[in-house]
């Protein structure tokens, strides 16, 4: 018989603490962007485990935690999930009372029935709680199909079940493009405005954008999270802090696109239409966009076609609709309802109206039932609209479409913080320890998945999330995918600097991604920029994940790297929207900026002839490949956008299959849309609306616009196949 002990090598209690915390994922060490390996302090591991609900006090609790952990697995028959390949092996340890007889068989969702093999450990049993506790091992079948399916077994009566899932080896969408290249704009939707816009860049303008650059030869459009923010203003700028990631923001909404719009009575059509006239005049602005103002008229239109009686198809189409989004939408509608009735700081969230399933919750579903019907049909309505946005795309000739983004997680008081509580840490944030980009770190004030409770619900809010961004998408962008392999936790009250990395199971959270999207026929880009595990990017492309490469980014210890270094499965681009737009980017703006708020460790003097000794080293690999006109040499005065085309068609001669080509470059603009780690108070993130050197620019007239011509243009020709330095330069 085996016993279970604690390392009798671990006596003091900072020993205990971080054996406990490794055992939990949470680390005790991390290697910083500069390099230099650091220990975290224990009271920083006090505090992420007990965000984990790790009893960890002092040495009697540590020691009793430290048991139960190992106890813990011992003490179930089958594990809270399994997460498998397809095509290898995965063995399941299933734990019963020695002698016991046990059966375990699969349940596919297509309704197939499997018998797991059983495989022989040698493994002696253990005393778990006065009981002699055997461990065997089951082989999932190699050939079982993907999908979601579960666990069964059966001991001496006692049942048990989990969710299995079976994943991909690897993900054939992103793979197909191995023999193919397509460029693609990067845009902020929000920034992107037509004529007939509410001041916002909106789901119709989604589709225009797409059509223009897909008849431009565009493969793709990558654009900002979409997802839901506060039901009524005011709203959260930042769509990387959504009130949920499920969801979609109704201020992108066309209100004149929707069906019912057509059978406004006079007066209604006429009330819609001042709404709109009155925001007309923010489109040809250059001034901060205004979510607000626009949320607010958009909202009160919307209530006038909601009013009006849909049809029988129609009807059915919305009836449908909300059967197949089932209780997750049920749910984040009821948030909806609550959050115009009760103020963010109500002590009803804290109280009665905690959790969806509360007494009181319950009768407000009965209460509200109208405003949670109007908040399902607003979602409806973006499920329309985003469905018509990817044929037009599609119809353009592109291949893969629209690319949604997927933010790193969502607000403290949203809606997915209130629903899905249960599988999210409390007490702790997301964010990111000090680095060259941000000095001071960045606390992103989200709570993280909970990676325990997250395994025993079966990824279940992870795969809902997934299937709702993938619904009507070519694609994801999965913002800091390092995040799928370990977040930076950082303990309420402290700094970004006093947090740690807390691990995530990346097999199950990396194959549960690559399934959803090979159902969903969509590719994903993993946004892997920063300080991450050398052996991170080799996963992620034996995954079939595509990384991202930022030309400013991509150097090794002797400089910048030359083109042909680039990664094939990437996406590579010249810009990212947390850096000005190359323009801007070449003044210097990113210094200047960052010296403004603070945000500098050393003289802004140092920072400046670091960032043009760095540029310099960039457009020398450029002048050498003859991509830049003589009057682009040094000593001459910039010819901008000269050298923004230049750097594009640099990047063409990697052998990336995609290639991103900001909006903001191709128009000219060089005013930076975030800043990391500032908040409204300090810089206006995501307020910045699209435009260049002679003022604001509309999506009606971008395919005249010089500049855009002139980038796609280069851009096509580097990407042609064959195409010599020559015809690039002819091309400029």
């Amino acid at each position: 018989m085996a016993d279970i002990a604690l390392n009798d090598n671990t006596t003091t209690a900072s020993g205990l603490l971080r054996e406990l915390a490794a055992a939990h994922g949470v680390g005790t060490m991390f290697r910083g962007w500069d390099g230099v390996e650091r220990s975290v302090p224990d009271g920083t591991l006090h505090s992420v485990l007990a965000a984990l609900g790790v009893p960890a006090a002092d040495p009697d609790q540590l020691q009793q935690s430290l048991r139960e952990t190992i106890l813990a697995p011992w003490r179930r028959l089958l594990p809270p999930v399994v997460v498998a390949r397809q095509g290898q092996e995965t063995q399941v340890f299933v734990h019963a009372p020695q002698g016991q007889q046990v059966r375990v068989w699969i349940e596919a969702e297509d309704g197939s029935r499997h018998e797991p093999a059983p495989r022989d450990t040698g493994d002696q049993p253990v005393d778990v709680d006065g009981v002699l506790t055997a461990r065997r091992v089951f082989a999932i079948p190699e050939d079982l199909p993907l999908g979601w399916h579960t666990l069964l077994a059966d001991a001496g009566g006692a049942p048990a079940r989990c969710t299995l899932v079976v994943t991909p080896q690897q993900l054939q969408t992103t793979a197909a493009l191995a023999d193919r290249r397509d460029w693609g704009l990067t845009a902020q939707l929000y920034s992107v405005r037509s004529s007939r816009s509410w001041g916002i860049g909106d789901f119709a303008d989604l589709a225009d954008l797409a059509t223009v650059s897909g008849q431009d030869g565009a493969g793709f459009l990558l654009v900002n999270p979409l997802h839901a923010a506060e039901p009524r203003p005011p709203v959260e700028d930042s769509p990387y802090l959504p009130a949920t990631r499920r969801f979609f923001h109704p201020l992108y909404l066309r209100v004149e696109e929707i069906d019912e719009f057509g059978y406004l009575d006079p007066a209604g059509r006429a009330e819609v239409q001042r709404l709109a006239a009155e925001l007309g005049s923010a489109n040809t602005s250059t001034g901060l966009l205004d979510r607000n103002s626009t949320y607010a008229a958009k909202l009160a239109a919307l209530e006038l076609v909601y009013a009006v009686p849909r049809g029988p198809a129609r009807a059915r189409s919305f009836t449908d609709f909300c059967k197949e989004q089932g209780q997750g939408l049920d749910d984040f509608a009821l948030w909806c309802a609550l959050a115009e009735k009760l103020s963010p700081d109500a002590r009803e969230w804290t109280t009665v109206a905690s959790a969806p399933d509360t007494p009181y919750c319950s009768e407000q579903r009965g209460l509200l039932a109208d405003r949670i019907d109007f908040h399902r049909w607003l979602q409806w309505c973006c499920d329309q609209q985003l469905e018509a946005a990817q044929r037009s795309a599609r119809d353009a000739g592109m291949d893969v479409g629209i690319i949604h983004d997927l933010a790193v997680g969502v607000k403290q008081d949203g809606a997915d913080a209130w629903s899905l509580a249960g599988v999210l840490a409390g007490d702790v944030s997301v964010g990111a320890p000090p680095d060259a980009f941000n000095q001071q770190g960045q606390d992103w004030s989200q709570p993280p998945w909970h990676p325990g409770r997250l395994a025993e619900s079966g990824y279940a809010a992870y795969r809902d999330m997934l299937r709702t961004v993938l619904r009507h998408a070519g694609g994801i962008r999965v913002d800091h995918i390092l995040g799928l392999f370990r977040l930076w936790w950082i303990p309420a009250g402290s700094g970004p600097g006093e947090g740690t990395y807390v691990y995530y199971d990346h097999e199950a959270l990396i194959g549960i991604l690559a399934l959803e999207a090979q159902r969903a026929g969509a590719i994903v880009i993993g946004e892997d920029l920063g300080v991450f595990e050398p052996w991170v990017r080799d996963y992620l492309a034996e995954r079939g994940i595509f990384g991202t490469s930022i030309l400013w980014f991509e150097h090794d210890a002797d400089g910048p790297i030359p083109p042909e270094r680039y990664r094939q499965q990437c996406l590579t681009s010249v810009n990212t929207h947390d850096l000005p737009p190359t323009a801007g980017y070449l003044a210097g703006e990113h210094v200047t900026l960052r010296e403004s708020l603070g945000l500098l460790q050393r003289p802004v003097e140092e920072e400046r002839a670091a960032a043009t000794a760095e540029q310099e080293a960039v457009l020398a690999l450029v002048r050498e490949r003859g991509l830049l006109p003589a009057a682009a040499s040094p000593g001459a005065a910039p010819d901008v956008q000269a050298t923004v085309e230049a750097l594009y068609a640099f990047t063409a001669l990697a052998p990336s299959s995609l290639l991103g080509v900001a909006l903001v470059d191709a128009v000219g603009e060089t005013r930076t849309q975030n800043q990391p780690g500032t908040s409204s108070a300090q810089y206006p993130n995501w307020r910045i609306p699209l435009a260049g050197p002679d003022g604001p620019v509309l999506l009606d007239g971008l395919p005249e616009h010089p500049g855009y011509r002139s980038l796609v243009r280069t851009v096509g020709t580097a990407l042609h196949s064959g195409a010599s330095t020559e015809q690039v330069m002819s091309a400029q």
